[in-house]
């Protein structure tokens, strides 16, 4: 297992400036989810861990000591890449065994190795095939049996997920999970995909344009993003915005209306310096959107998605605004079915006016696990 630190880690394509200055702990033992939009650096970032690509600046350690400056095989660390790179004319044992040969392992050492890995994985039946004998999920567990025979300090798993079907990515994601807690080796998985970040993830760190926007458990990001671009990225269906101005504040306790004075929302202690007449807005999950006779937020049905154990309603408020909500069971609505919704305030963020989340004095365990217990 390993502790891997990174210190004012940059690095430039010539001009264009990529990755800026990233501080990270990973903790020993881990499993940390890099997440982001396409172009956001997080492969990047996993590459110049792994020693695949030069930093233009900082540093990274493991366990204390420097390793930027090594080569990748003395890192001590095991890359799964998103291809999952197999020589086709190996058979599966072969595989595994090619990068211990090249290492220059002892020949007692390796076969050992090998059928811990497959056991582990449960490809014992096929170690003699080839990988065009192998489905996509066979290729995959091969892929990572041929970094568990490393035995390295940490793996580094580069979207190892992509290519499957969906399916398979939710059976695979489960696999990878008990590994990590099989193996206890500290794990740094990158993914575009959010439901794999929440699912899989002790640790998340949600990257944009090469910075770090948040770091933290997974249910931290969910219940308390750090600003809109959180917000938004963390949680499927994605979280509704509305415009708002602040209308009252009475001490740590504000008003503000949304959808143009339409609905009109009070707040207890997180209004920051806000006060009357300023631009905020509001932030509101769709699975916290409570359906209700006398909501005070109106909505005209465009769509939903009837998906057995929930629907998806697509609307559109009064000012124009589109609103999703997510509802348990199925719901049979007309589009132009007009609904009024409500929701709780515990689960009400408000942002300022440049998008940084105006937080509650109070922890968020304190009201919002409560309020879903």
């Amino acid at each position: 297992m390993a502790r891997l630190e990174l210190r004012q880690v940059r690095k430039s394509y010539q001009s264009l400036e990529v990755i800026h200055g990233i501080d990270l702990v990973v903790d020993d033992g881990s499993f940390t989810v890099f997440v982001g939009p396409s172009g956001c650096g997080k492969s990047t970032l996993l590459r110049m861990m792994a020693g695949l690509e030069e930093l233009s600046g900082g540093e990274i350690m493991i366990d204390g000591q420097r390793c930027d400056h090594l080569v990748p095989s003395a890192r001590g660390m095991a890359m799964v890449f998103q291809s999952y790179a197999l020589y086709p004319h190996m058979s599966v044992h072969e595989n595994m065994r090619f990068g211990l040969v090249n290492a220059k392992l002892p020949k007692a050492e390796i076969e050992p190795r090998i059928q811990r890995a497959a056991e582990i994985l449960r490809i014992e039946p096929l170690l003699e095939r080839r990988p065009y004998q192998l489905s996509g999920g066979q290729s995959q567990r091969v892929a990572i049996g041929r970094a568990i025979v490393k035995e390295p300090k940490a793996f580094l798993f580069d979207e190892p997920l992509s290519n499957l079907d969906a399916e398979l990515r939710v059976k695979m994601r489960s696999e990878i999970v008990a590994l990590h807690r099989r193996l206890g080796t500290t794990m740094i998985y990158v993914t575009h995909d959010q439901v794999e970040a929440m699912t899989m993830a002790d640790k998340i760190v949600v990257l944009r344009e090469g910075l770090i926007e948040q770091a933290g458990t997974p249910i931290e990001l969910y219940a308390r993003p750090v600003n809109r671009f959180v917000a938004g990225f963390i949680g499927a269906p994605q979280m509704n915005f509305f415009d708002a101005a602040v209308t009252a504040r009475d001490g740590d306790r504000c008003s503000v209306s949304i959808d143009e004075g339409r609905l009109t929302l009070a707040l207890d202690g997180r209004s920051g310096a806000l006060k009357p007449g300023d631009a905020c807005s509001i932030g509101i999950r769709p699975e916290h959107l409570q359906l209700t006779q006398d909501g005070g937020l109106r909505v005209t049905v465009e769509a939903t998605e009837v998906l057995g154990s929930e629907t998806v309603v697509h609307a559109r408020s009064a000012a124009g605004t589109p609103v999703t909500a997510t509802m348990r069971g199925i719901l049979n609505l007309a589009v132009g079915t007009q609904l009024g919704f409500t929701a709780p305030e515990a689960f009400v963020h408000l942002f300022g006016a440049d998008g940084v989340t105006l937080p509650a004095h109070r922890p968020w365990q304190d009201d919002y696990v409560r309020a879903i217990a």
